[in-house]
């Protein structure tokens, strides 16, 4: 059984005590692919470094987050540029519009987005997207690029079936999480209407832990919770889990 972790933030300073353990714990129970998603510049040569360390396992991503849309946004969007560049990425993320925490910089989010979304067209990439308080501001962007160049992950997934099946319809696969297991989370009312061929597993480490250990560190390991309530909700079990999700990994990063 091969799991794939589509978005887990392995290089996160909340792993610096105890990295390869919990490395070692993920491949243990079966996750044998890890994608990495990046937030911004200063933790380019972390993510670098990881995959010097585990170079058959980590797949790294290049992109600007959302909340790191900042005063030096274009700074950091041309930082974005030359390491889509220079050398091999699986996707362009993590990237899109969070609203969450405040509205100060939405128009340079907004700019960043489409930047984001041209260089991934540019390179043929996916795009592996993060949406917070923002579904109607991410689909009118998406709307405007959609296109068969246009694809990727809608990354922790939390809306509605709507939004759900608006997101496939742009191209979009389902990132399921921790959330999945929450009692209200809500997305486990209707996922079943989702076909699972439009959904991949993911962890967003070290944040959203599933339950049992939510409110704790999450981690790779913890991608079994997602796959069993997976498989209850579909009536599979959790090998058919692993190979559906981890063949529609492969459809999204052509890896």
């Amino acid at each position: 059984m091969i799991l794939t972790d589509t978005h887990t933030h392995l290089y996160s300073e909340a792993f610096d005590a105890d990295r390869d353990k919990i490395i070692s714990r993920a491949i243990d129970i079966g996750v044998e692919r890890f994608f990495i998603p990046a937030i911004d510049s200063s933790y380019t040569k972390a993510m670098l470094d990881l995959e010097q360390a585990y170079p058959e396992k980590m797949f790294l991503m290049m992109g600007l987050h959302p909340t790191h849309v900042k005063e030096n946004y274009l700074d950091e969007l041309e930082h974005v540029s030359e390491m889509l560049a220079q050398r091999k990425f699986y996707a362009v993320g993590e990237i899109g519009i969070d609203l969450y925490w405040d509205k100060l910089f939405l128009k340079q989010q907004q700019e960043a987005f489409r930047i984001q979304i041209n260089l991934a067209k540019q390179y043929k990439l996916p795009i592996v997207i993060h949406c917070r308080e923002a579904f109607d501001e991410i689909f009118e962007i998406l709307e405007d690029h959609k296109g068969t160049d246009l694809y990727g992950i809608f990354h922790c997934f939390t809306g509605t079936l709507a939004q759900a099946e608006k997101a496939i319809s742009l191209g979009m696969k389902l990132g399921i999480g921790g959330v999945l297991t929450f009692k209200n989370g809500k997305i486990d009312t209707f996922l079943k209407q989702i076909a699972l061929k439009h959904i991949v597993l993911e962890t967003d480490a070290p944040y959203l832990a599933p339950v049992p250990y939510r409110g704790k560190r999450n981690e790779s390991a913890y991608l079994i919770q997602i796959a069993d309530k997976l498989a209850h909700i579909y009536g599979k079990n959790k090998a058919e889990i692993a190979k559906i999700t981890t063949q529609n990994s492969m459809d999204v990063f052509g890896v």
